[in-house]
């Protein structure tokens, strides 16, 4: 599923480190790696000269880091609209992955800031692997999933075992957060195993020989005792894999713009009220989105 990665660096961040890690997984050891820095648009031939430069010994540097076999790594330098560019060049070269730092911006900072990972996750629907630069990267054994029920959790199930196959002392979690199949006490009514979310994706698990674990909530638990609802379901998702001290979190992200749409930014996942945007800004590990249109 994962046979060319593109990895965009700015020189900052925790991009490098997360791909030289990721490509420890026996199942991607073999990838093509695409090493992307833009150089930002200047007034000035000497300016922009000195950003060529700059450039330059940007990806020198972060190939050297990587340290992969030559023949699988490529570097590409282009001058443009960061956000663009990175769009651009995950689609000439049909990436499997895409890999950026980000600065977990919230809310309005994403548009103010201009954030670079929030706009190319808003217009691609290539799988973003976002790795926030005040999070700690580990070796990735323990991965989660968050299960609940939709094709695109599904997708992003396949994705999670693929990276886990053949890789030993790893575990798969199944987080699902969900209300409507708790008790009064918040407490599950029925075993993961018999759960209508959990049973399929526990099958399928078991399959590839990856130890599952299932980890459920029904969301956070006010002063007086009542499960809230399922609107908090990201921050819940974020507390049990902050609990579980997963290595990688795997969430989905339903395309929710008609197709006549796709080139206009969604304001409401930009505003940070999809499930997905509080992940990707709250989580305390790196987080992989990906969406079920992907071929």
């Amino acid at each position: 599923m994962i046979q060319k990665i593109l990895l965009a660096v700015s020189g900052l961040g925790h991009a490098e480190e997360m791909l030289k890690i990721f490509s420890d997984l026996p199942s991607v050891q073999r990838a093509k790696v695409t090493v992307l820095h833009v150089v930002p648009g200047q007034r000035s031939a000497d300016t922009m000269t000195e950003k060529w430069e700059e450039g330059g010994k940007i990806l020198a540097n972060a190939i050297k880091y990587l340290n992969l076999d030559p023949s699988l790594v490529s570097s590409i330098l282009r001058q443009g609209e960061p956000k663009d560019v990175v769009c651009q060049v995950a689609d000439e070269i049909e990436a499997d992955l895409i890999i950026m730092g980000s600065r977990g911006l919230k809310r309005l900072q994403s548009i103010l800031g201009n954030s670079v990972s929030q706009y190319v996750f808003q217009l691609s629907s290539r799988p973003m692997l976002l790795v926030k630069d005040d999070i700690y990267i580990k070796k990735i054994k323990r991965v989660m999933v968050a299960m609940d029920g939709s094709e695109t959790a599904k997708h992003c199930l396949k994705l999670a075992l693929f990276l886990l196959q053949d890789l030993k002392g790893a575990e798969l979690l199944l987080a699902n957060v969900n209300t409507d199949w708790l008790s009064k006490s918040g407490k599950p009514e029925l075993p993961p195993e018999q759960s209508p979310i959990l049973a399929g994706a526990i099958a399928e698990a078991k399959k590839y020989g990856v130890a599952t674990r299932c980890v459920v909530s029904g969301g956070s638990v006010g002063q007086d005792g009542i499960v809230t609802s399922s609107g908090r379901a990201g921050q819940e998702i974020c507390r049990l894999a902050d609990q579980s001290n997963v290595d990688l979190l795997v969430v989905g992200s339903p395309d929710r713009r008609p197709s006549i749409a796709k080139s206009f930014v969604d304001l409401d996942r930009l505003l940070g009220s999809s499930l997905s945007d509080y992940v990707r800004v709250n989580a305390t590990c790196p987080v992989l989105l990906a969406r079920k249109d992907v071929a």
